[in-house]
């Protein structure tokens, strides 16, 4: 008797220091952003898991545990009743066309948020979509076990339809024993429905499982994402984009791999949703797969995937393997991508965060991997908007580019050092920018004994090479200044097939920075410079797999040559465009001299 007085004593002390810890915690939560930032809240969090014992157990691996395909017709054990949708605007995914005399109203909302608000206000909060997903899909059954998912929205400046519609397909489409809770941060909003509209609504009772993280100042995209990880509670953080909408049965197949292995990230399929219309349209062709690559600008690219990846799998419609992801939408174990020391905090804003996680979680022991069957529709603005501005954040960096300094961090990070050089090739500009302290992620790197970039390259992404091939070093770069008028060449921003030209040197970089490297290729950007004729110098795709080119600076006349039309580079004295013509020795207007760049801010520091 008195054994059993002792244990429930114990139970009942235990008790009370975990509720105790947790009303701590959720008033550390209700007040996250406002008077602590990133590296003060991981440390309240983490003394308060110590306080209770060390908190909820954490979520495990569940090897063997896996989706089972139950053969064409036999439907799944999540799959809805019924997928029709209801005859309202924009129902099942349709486009919404607004009135004429609507017009001065739907130009001005598109200006303040980048796409047709006053169309998405039109539609209901809890509209259908199309399931764009492959017939396939639907014959899997997932585990019921599966781990329970905290889904993290960052907004700032965000519409109210288009945020609640986000809200709305979560809660609406996902099984509710999986759905832990939503996250909402919202990153220092000045628009006035954000503010006490939101929290009042907040309060209904539809929106039990939905909390608010505020941040005192504006942090940006990544340290706003690693805000809403500190706060949730679930096994699994999904991050999503705050103008989406999920489709049909999308969570399941999204936990499915994180429960078999976790530390799993996993992808869904991207859907489109027209940022002028709403239509959801899907963004790859029926039966095709692509997965996440990269070039070496750090600029994210896609690729089919290879037959190597393909034979791993019995069904069309299972993960596959991925390098990498554009960033937006994935799910990860929340205590894995808390042993990964989240995103980098050194980050600033937003850009390459996706290729630092992706590289540590398969270098670290983890594994990346898209999810054909669990599809998420997306916005992408389609206009400028008054509301996307940095704000308070652009006092913060003293002029320097936020995301070259990102992917700086991230390949001194986790590159070995001929790789390096194909980053510092690619974008010269970037040995200049102070990355900021990376010792802490160099140790996390030796502490977890992760693999090497070569590894990395060799096993995982090992098809970047056949569109990416390593480059070799640059001649020159910098301005290309034309002797006789002083103009540089500059390809103003444009794409692929649009004429080039010069104009006042400027010395900022940007499009007047051109790369020539040692086997002629000349480039600006990720585009490649090509002659086409004598009178039309254009920006042009790069030959996939090729760096190589037709140019040749001669160093003692000053020529820039094209050796396949053997003619000079120069410019017309009279309309100043770009031409080629017979070399001549005595004309300065095909004299050219190239002046490496000391970028502005740089200039600053000295």
């Amino acid at each position: 008797m008195r054994v059993v007085q002792f244990k429930r004593s114990r139970v009942i002390k235990f008790v009370i220091i975990g509720l105790t810890a947790l009303v701590a915690f959720i008033m550390v939560v209700k007040s996250m952003g406002r008077e602590k930032d990133f590296t003060d809240i991981l440390a309240i969090r983490q003394s308060l898991l110590k306080g209770s014992q060390g908190g909820r157990q954490r979520h495990i691996s569940h090897p063997g545990e896996i989706p089972v395909f139950k053969g064409k017709g036999n439907k799944g054990n999540f799959e809805p009743e019924s997928y029709a949708g209801g005859d309202g605007a924009g129902e099942g995914g349709k486009a919404h066309k607004l009135r004429v005399e609507q017009k001065d109203e739907e130009e001005r909302l598109k200006g303040v948020y980048g796409f047709n608000q006053l169309v998405s206000d039109e539609i209901s909060l809890n509209r259908t979509v199309p399931d764009t997903r492959e017939e396939e899909c639907k014959w899997w059954d997932y585990p019921t076990s599966l781990p329970t998912a905290s889904v993290v929205l960052v907004f700032h400046n965000e519409g109210w339809s288009t945020l609640f519609r986000t809200v709305h397909s979560v809660i609406n489409r996902s099984p509710p024993q999986f759905l832990h809770e939503v996250v909402l941060v919202d990153d220092k909003s000045e628009l006035e429905h954000l503010h006490e509209k939101l929290d009042e609504t907040l309060k209904l009772p539809y929106y039990k499982k939905v909390k608010l993280v505020r941040n005192k100042e504006r942090e940006g995209l990544i340290r706003a994402r690693n805000n809403g990880a500190v706060a949730a509670t679930g096994d699994v953080v999904v991050f999503l984009d705050a103008h989406c909408e999920v489709d049909f049965n999308w969570l399941p197949p999204l936990l499915a791999p994180i429960h078999e292995d976790r530390t799993t990230l996993a992808v869904p399929v991207i859907d489109g949703i027209n940022w002028n219309d709403f239509s959801i349209t899907p963004v790859y062709a029926a039966g095709s797969h692509s997965r996440g690559l990269f070039e070496w600008g750090m600029f994210y690219k896609e690729g089919t995937v290879p037959k190597k990846e393909i034979n791993k799998r019995a069904h069309h419609s299972e993960p596959y393997n991925a390098p990498t992801h554009a960033g937006g939408l994935f799910a990860i174990d929340r205590s894995w991508f808390e042993e990964l020391g989240w995103y980098d905090p050194g980050l600033w804003v937003w850009g390459g965060e996706n290729f630092e996680l992706s590289f540590k979680v398969w270098m670290c022991g983890g594994r990346s991997v898209w999810v054909p069957c669990s599809r998420v529709s997306h916005v992408y603005r389609g206009h400028s908007c008054s509301s996307c501005h940095s704000g308070s954040l652009a006092n913060k960096f003293k002029g320097q580019p936020t995301t070259l300094r990102n992917y700086k961090r991230v390949i001194e990070t986790w590159f070995d050092d001929k790789y390096k050089e194909y980053f510092y090739t690619r974008e010269p500009l970037a040995r200049y920018i102070d990355m900021g302290d990376i010792s802490e992620q160099l140790a996390l790197k030796e502490r977890m004994n992760c693999k090497s970039f070569d590894w990395f390259m060799k096993e995982i992404a090992y098809d970047v090479f056949d569109k990416y091939p390593p480059l070799p070093p640059n001649q020159h770069w910098g301005e290309l200044k034309n002797d006789a008028l002083g103009l540089c060449f500059d390809t103003f921003g444009r794409h692929p097939p649009e004429s080039v030209g010069a104009s006042m040197c400027h010395g900022y970089g940007g499009n007047q920075l051109i790369r020539l490297n040692t086997q002629g290729q000349m480039t600006s950007g990720e585009w490649c410079l090509h002659a086409e004729g004598k009178d039309k110098i254009v920006v042009a795709w790069c030959k996939a797999g090729s760096v190589d080119g037709n140019w040749q600076y001669e160093e003692e006349s000053r020529h820039m040559k094209h050796t396949r039309l053997n003619k000079c580079l120069g410019i017309h004295p009279e309309n100043q465009q770009l031409i080629l013509r017979d070399c001549n020795e005595n004309n300065t207007y095909f004299k050219w001299t190239w002046k490496t760049l000391t970028p502005h801010w740089m200039k600053k520091r000295i």
